[in-house]
């Protein structure tokens, strides 16, 4: 059962795969540490030259997959040194880290957020080793009109859970599905939405979308912001970064919490590491504050969201490899990643690609040791990275964003579009829409309508395919149940509060 596990070390082990995942350790964290830029933005620049320097699938996968890993990492270090959030994962983590800093604490709660850090990734790949192959064997029984309802159940998971606007997310999710449909259809041969371009129709690339929706908006806010701010944030003085296990001890019980509800919240498809962080956070504080000192520098506040965001990026990778459905915005990316080698995840992968699941699982446990081990004697370093000016850092974004979208395509069409996509999503920022959702609907509705597709040709046109299964009635009654709760207790809530 677990043979998979053996060979994907024999993959990780090799000293090109080592050397990646620590490359990827490394510049994830570098990413993570600069507020703005993330893992999905950093997994978006690197992701055309990994491509283009011809590494094999596992490979890049192991390196795309050491960025995300290690940004989640790196995310901590604004959020407590500067009070502001590397990215949407690290919010919570403002809430203690930066009055633990502002107490002279700032080294303690650098290390603290590491190990538990480090505690949450290692029972979430533990959890993602025990239980993807479980999940892919019960995948199997899926056919095209269960994974149709799978995605109808990922849409109503993600209506619900990502962002703090229902609607705003329901559009950006609408949006990305019909940016999807963009080119020729293969199936008709009709042309949808290319306004006679023609280089529409081949449709938008995932590649193009990717670095034009994250990279040139980032680039665009960095230069807004430089020119209505135009000074970066002065650090703490660190100090010792090692902890005591006196203070280890002290946060033990809201790790080891925080790190299966991170787990279970990676899991489900459409979450991510801010739902996480939020939750773990509001449960550890009504399990714990007694004394009301979250929020004022505990170190258990601190150590909540720390855990959570870390053991639910690696939970989002159970849906990934099993169901080919993205648990986060920054899954889908690597699950585009993967169809750029023609590699469909889903419950298969775990049979026909052994090497790259198992090589990647394997290369988590890995790149999870050596964070620790960069993270807790190089913090200091690390901490350096937010002083880098936005004159020198928003050049390089820009290099590597036009090297590597021409690189794969050799057309100026490809940068004009990457340009055009640049600036929507930069307006769709200022408006508060949710990237992460527009691009989960440009990959779920391309998944969506292939097995729409197989599914309506297998009954030979008979929607009734469609909720025929166990499966799939039971898909159905989850994403009603999804859509509609929340509306219920909208609804019970405000009716209480005028009754009071």
């Amino acid at each position: 059962m677990f043979d998979f596990i053996i060979q994907g070390f024999g993959v990780a082990l090799t000293p090109l795969n080592l050397g990646l995942a620590f490359t990827g350790a490394l510049l994830g964290t570098l990413f993570g540490a600069l507020p703005g830029i993330g893992p999905i933005n950093g997994i978006a620049i690197l992701m055309p030259l990994a491509y283009t320097l011809g590494l094999p699938a596992e490979s890049a996968l192991i390196l795309l997959a050491g960025i995300y890993t290690g940004a989640e990492y790196g995310g901590r270090m604004s959020s407590i040194l500067l009070n502001v959030p590397g990215d949407a994962g690290a919010v919570m983590t403002t809430l203690d880290g930066y009055p633990l800093a502002k107490k002279g604490l700032a080294g303690p709660a650098l290390g603290i957020s590491a190990i538990s850090s480090f505690v949450g990734a290692s029972i979430a790949i533990l959890g993602l080793t025990l239980f993807a192959p479980l999940l892919a064997k019960v995948a199997v029984l899926f056919g095209p009109a269960e994974l149709f309802t799978m995605m109808v159940f990922a849409f109503a998971s993600m209506s619900v859970m990502m962002g703090n606007d229902p609607v705003k997310t329901a559009l950006g999710a609408i949006l990305g599905v019909l940016i999807g449909t963009i080119g020729v259809d293969s199936g008709t041969g009709i042309q949808r939405f290319t306004f006679d371009i023609p280089d529409l129709y081949d449709g938008i690339d995932f590649v193009v979308l990717i670095i034009g929706m994250f990279a040139i908006s980032e680039i665009l806010l960095m230069l807004e912001s430089r020119l209505q701010h135009g000074k970066t944030g002065e650090l703490p003085v660190i100090g010792r970064v090692f902890v005591t296990m006196k203070e280890i001890l002290y946060c033990k019980g809201a790790m080891l919490r925080s790190s299966l509800i991170g787990f279970l919240i990676g899991v489900l498809p459409g979450t991510g590491a801010s739902v996480a962080g939020a939750v773990a956070y509001t449960t550890e504080k009504r399990i714990s504050d007694k004394d009301n000192t979250f929020g004022t520098g505990d170190m258990r506040g601190l150590s909540a969201p720390e855990a959570a965001n870390n053991a639910s990026a690696a939970g989002s990778f159970v849906p990934m490899l099993t169901l080919g459905i993205p648990g986060s915005g920054t899954t889908a990316v690597l699950l585009g990643a993967l169809m750029l080698y023609n590699i469909t995840p889903g419950p298969m992968m775990f049979s026909e690609h052994p090497k790259v699941a198992g090589g990647l699982i394997a290369s988590l446990y890995i790149g999870n040791i050596v964070l620790l081990l960069l993270n807790l004697p190089l913090a200091g370093f690390f901490a350096r990275v937010l002083t880098i000016p936005r004159w020198a850092l928003v050049p390089g974004i820009v290099i590597l964003s036009f090297v590597g979208v021409y690189q794969l395509h050799s057309d100026m069409g490809a940068i004009y579009l990457m340009l055009g996509i640049g600036i929507l999503g930069y307006l769709l920022r200022k408006l508060n829409f949710s990237l992460a959702t527009i691009v989960l609907g440009f990959v779920l509705g391309g998944l969506m309508e292939e097995n729409l597709r197989r599914a309506l040709a297998i009954s030979g046109g008979d929607t009734n395919i469609l909720w025929q299964s166990g499966i799939s009635q039971g898909l159905w009654a989850a994403s009603l149940l999804l859509m509609l709760v929340p509306m219920l207790l909208t609804f019970l809530s405000k009716r209480s509060a005028k009754a009071a």
